[in-house]
């Protein structure tokens, strides 16, 4: 157990509050760098979305999580990102130049967006990005001269340095993780500086941080534009990965989906968003796995408890009905994410900052350590 004296301004914003976190961030990425020379492609490719869905995830954690602006609409700047590096692809432009222009016209257009939002809040806010949302899908599906409709756009291998860049090689794979670090990174140093501080007190009380001086309506859009800009960056390599791109995949699922990965995660966390990702990304092979072996393997429990052969393929079917019915994916996510909210708003890392306390505090810990804290301040309790 360490405990941090903090003696000056330095110490609060020290990047590694102490030398621990230096070796355990170090042991992480060297396991992370044998990773694609280690497991199967399958896991690596499975790694590579992780990486993916973690950066939209830091983009969106924000504009949501820091600055306190709710938005549905982050598959649409994924989808421009992704569609500027198909478009900049058909005329020979190098890999770095239009990776830049994919997330410096997603800011852009995600400063555009940020402006009429700046009189909208709540529910009102999340519409207007939904709106946006399914105006880009819109655009995609009919401006066939630059996105080929719902035809879709083949995306080209990456050549970097005169090298291919294959979608399943392990140098795709640190292009994504690099993206993924460097994008953290520097979420880390924006939110210790003076921007970053602006947003957060945007977020805890808007009156507030305009009684202290803080432009509200400007910072609310370098939010916007911020946001959108990273997840333009991570639409390049989703992109990428992919290989082909059509409007029916930038839908309001996905944005849905981006929603989870920082609830689930963490909303006020940046390890959330990557822990977002990792169960964002496992949901489809556990339906597959849900789908393929548990009915034999429920036939078969059901077989060594006596039931006939009749009885076990009935039962078996009727496992393999539900796992395969529509709509289990989406009833899953409604049940965790109500599941999360009842008992861990903080997330998967709010659970683990609980267990690191457990075992600091062992054996003096409290018992209401691991509950919901539902002590609130009047003014609260009256909001």
């Amino acid at each position: 157990m360490r405990f941090m004296f903090k003696t000056d301004y330095e110490d609060d914003i020290r990047l590694f509050p102490h030398s621990g976190y230096v070796v355990s961030y170090g042991v992480l990425l060297a396991l992370l760098a044998i990773a694609p020379f280690v497991f199967s492609s399958y896991i690596v490719s499975q790694l590579v979305f992780v990486c993916i869905y973690a950066t939209v995830g830091v983009g969106l954690m924000i504009l949501t999580g820091f600055t306190g602006q709710a938005s549905l609409g982050h598959a649409a700047f994924l989808a421009i990102g992704a569609y500027t590096t198909a478009y900049l692809q058909q005329f020979n432009v190098p890999f770095p130049v239009y990776f830049i222009a994919a997330g410096l016209l997603t800011g852009i257009i995600g400063a555009l967006v940020g402006f009429p939002a700046l009189r909208l809040q709540g529910i009102y806010l999340v519409i207007a990005t939904i709106s946006f949302a399914f105006i880009v899908e819109e655009i995609l599906a009919r401006w066939e001269s630059v996105t080929n409709g719902n035809e879709g756009m083949r995306v080209k291998t990456i050549q970097l340095l005169g090298t291919s860049v294959p979608r399943d090689s392990p140098a795709f794979y640190f292009l994504c993780l690099g993206v993924l670090i460097l994008t953290i990174v520097g979420t880390l140093n924006l939110l210790r500086s003076p921007t970053g501080r602006a947003f957060v007190a945007i977020r805890d009380s808007e009156t507030a941080a305009r009684s202290m001086g803080v432009n509200v309506s400007l910072y609310k859009v370098k939010s916007f534009a911020i946001s959108a800009g990273i997840t333009g960056l991570a639409g390049c390599l989703f992109a990428h990965k992919l290989s082909f791109i059509s409007p029916e995949m930038f839908t309001l699922q996905l944005s849905i989906e981006f929603i989870i990965v920082i609830l689930i995660g963490g909303t006020f966390s940046l390890h959330g968003a990557v822990l977002g990702a990792i169960f964002i990304v496992m949901i489809d092979p556990f339906l597959t796995y849900l789908k393929d072996d548990v009915p034999g393997m429920v036939a078969g429990v059901a077989a060594a408890f006596g039931a006939g052969a009749d009885r076990a393929a009935h039962i078996q079917n009727n496992v393999a009905a539900f796992a395969s019915a529509n709509g289990l994916k989406g009833a899953i996510y409604g049940v965790i994410i109500v599941l999360f909210v009842l008992f861990e708003p903080l997330g998967l890392y709010g659970r683990w900052l609980k267990i690191k306390l457990f075992f600091q505090l062992f054996p003096l810990y409290k018992r209401a350590t691991f509950k919901r804290q539902k002590i609130y301040v009047k003014s609260e309790r009256n909001r």
